[in-house]
This record gives C-alpha cells, sequence and structure tokens, in this order.
C-alpha cells in the first residue's frame, strides 16, 4: 500500500514474528527505469527483511519487463506486479487495477516480466473492476500460463474499494482452480481472522490495514496457529514499538553497515547522494520521544499495566 508501509515499520512487524514474507510499498516502474531518485527509496530495504517481495506498477510491457530487470539488480527475492489498486491517478495510466479490463494485454505483461529475470514474478489483483467484470478468476489463469509464480487475491472490486466485504469465497474458488500458489487478502484486522482464512485452502493470508492497525497481528496470529493464547500487549509495549520505530527512522541511514540496501546506482543511472534526514527532522523524533515519556508517566499504574491483543481499534 502506497504511503503506508517503509523499511523501519516492516522490520519492527518482522522482529515479533509471525511474517514469513514482506512487500514493499508500490513502486513506479517508469520511475525505476528513469532511475528517478524517490522512486528508488520506495525499493530500498534491509537484509533483515528477508525475503523481501517489491512490488511495482504500471502497464508498459517493456518498462515493466526493464523495471523488473532493476528489481533483481537490486537483490529482491521477488518482484510483484499490483493490479489491485483502485486510485484513479494509477489506474488512467493502464496501471493498477486498469490491467484487469485488459486480461490478454495484462497476461503479455506478466509474460514479458518472466522471461526477462530469473526471480519469481507474482501478482497481487482484485476480484475484478466492479461486480459486472469479475474476471480474477478467468485472469489468474491466464496469469498463470503466462508465467506468473504466484498470485494474491484480494477479495474486492476496484469499484468497493474498501467498502463491503471481501469475498473469500472466490479466493478459495481460485486457490482450487490454480496450480501455483495463491494468497488471499481482505478484513484481517484479527488474529483470529488471519487464522481462519488460512483454512480457507489458500497458500497463505497477506495482511495490510490489520498490520497497521495493530503490528503484533500476525504474531498473534502465529501463537493460535500453534495452539498457544495469543500474546499481549502492554501499553509500554506500544510505546517502546513508537521509540523504535522513530529510531529506526532517524538512524537507518548512518547504519547502512548493518545491512541496509540503499538502490545507489541502477544500470547506468547513477543516483543522487541522499543525506534524506533534516534537522528539523530529528528535532520532531527528540520532541516526540519526550511526550510519549511524559504521557506515559502520567498514565496510572494500572491503566499503563492493561493488557489487550490489539493495538488501536
Amino acid at each position: 500500500m502506497a504511503g503506508m508501509t517503509d523499511s523501519a515499520f516492516r522490520r519492527l512487524v518482522k522482529r515479533h514474528g509471525g511474517c514469513g514474507l514482506v512487500v514493499t510499498e508500490m513502486v513506479s516502474a517508469e520511475g525505476l527505469v528513469r532511475g528517478i531518485d524517490r522512486t528508488l527509496e520506495y525499493a530500498e530495504y534491509t537484509e533483515e527483511e528477508r525475503p523481501i517481495s517489491i512490488q511495482i506498477f504500471g502497464g508498459d510491457p517493456e518498462k515493466m519487463a526493464a523495471a523488473a530487470q532493476i528489481v533483481e539488480q537490486l537483490g529482491a527475492d521477488i518482484v510483484d506486479v499490483n493490479m489491485g489498486c483502485p486510485v484513479p491517478k494509477i489506474a488512467k495510466h493502464n496501471a493498477g487495477c486498469s490491467l484487469m479490463r485488459e486480461p490478454e494485454h495484462a497476461a503479455a505483461v506478466i509474460g514479458a516480466m518472466a522471461k526477462a529475470v530469473t526471480i519469481p514474478v507474482t501478482v497481487k489483483m482484485r476480484a475484478g473492476w466492479d461486480d459486472r467484470e469479475r474476471n480474477a478468476p478467468a485472469l489468474a489463469k491466464m496469469l498463470e500460463d503466462a508465467g506468473a509464480a504466484a498470485v494474491t487475491v484480494h477479495g474486492r472490486t476496484a469499484a468497493q474499494s474498501y467498502s463491503g466485504t471481501a469475498d473469500w469465497d472466490l479466493v478459495a474458488r481460485i486457490a482450487a482452480d490454480l496450480t501455483i500458489p495463491v494468497f488471499g487478502s481482505g478484513d484481517c484486522v484479527e488474529p483470529t481472522q488471519v487464522v481462519e482464512r488460512m483454512k480457507s485452502g489458500v497458500d497463505g493470508v497477506l495482511v495490510g490495514r490489520g498490520v497497521l492497525r495493530n503490528p503484533w497481528i500476525l504474531a498473534q496470529a502465529a501463537d493460535l496457529a500453534a495452539a498457544r493464547a495469543p500474546r499481549e500487549v502492554t501499553l509500554e509495549e506500544r510505546g517502546r514499538f513508537l521509540l523504535e520505530y522513530l529510531d529506526l527512522l532517524e538512524t537507518e541511514r548512518v547504519r547502512e553497515a548493518q545491512g541496509f540496501r540503499p538502490a545507489s546506482t541502477i544500470g547506468n543511472a547513477p543516483r543522487a547522494t541522499i543525506d534524506g534526514w533534516s534537522t528539523s527532522f530529528a528535532r520532531s523524533v527528540r520532541g516526540t520521544r519526550r511526550d510519549w515519556s511524559r504521557v506515559h508517566s502520567s498514565v496510572p499504574q494500572s491503566t499503563a499495566g492493561d493488557r489487550s491483543p490489539s493495538c488501536g481499534s
């Protein structure tokens, strides 16, 4: 999800356990090919995040293949194609979910990419464009034949965006029809829902908004799957997560020797040096730490010790 994840957040979630794969926010294929600094930043990751999938979006087969090669050069384990974004500024450029409206063209994109790289090419899609075009089952089969190594299906249409409910019966039907792995997505905001969806015949569950709401959801789901009580999260632990996140944001470029993978040079496109963090940002981080310390010290011990399996609501 664009603007909803970064390396620091992904690392912290993975450290808690239960996460088998992390995916970057979606990256413009056009920006990768042109070597645009801001675009390249979206594709950066650390070794700690592996296995890592870099998700790209675009609609031109040749450029998508070239972008996939760049992703492979960056050392990613997987290159994923976004065919699920319903945002008009993406869809109007024949990218995101609008690719689902042209199945043959979508298959051509995947075919070109699969021929261009040795790493797996995967796809994230929706149920379809709208209720009249719920073509995910047919398209998923076409993408499998074109060379896709796996597909993820979010059980809503583009027209639904995030309204209504995800159609997991559709997801299960696709999983039963394909020979490649099929992952499901949608409406997994509680650990019990993640575990329940794993029983629907899919090979895995991708969680987006649920992790933003509760960074411990995957670890709690893993507890439930292993017949353990889901771990509880205290107010203190939530505050520590926030401070650790801010610390990673403030220092990640200082600590590149610890495994940070900057996209410094891609092919023949040298990237401008990025110092990344301004003095004002550092001040805001320190201010946030002070604010949290004041809030936490003012909370009665009985409240601070209140234990809850979820983070926010």
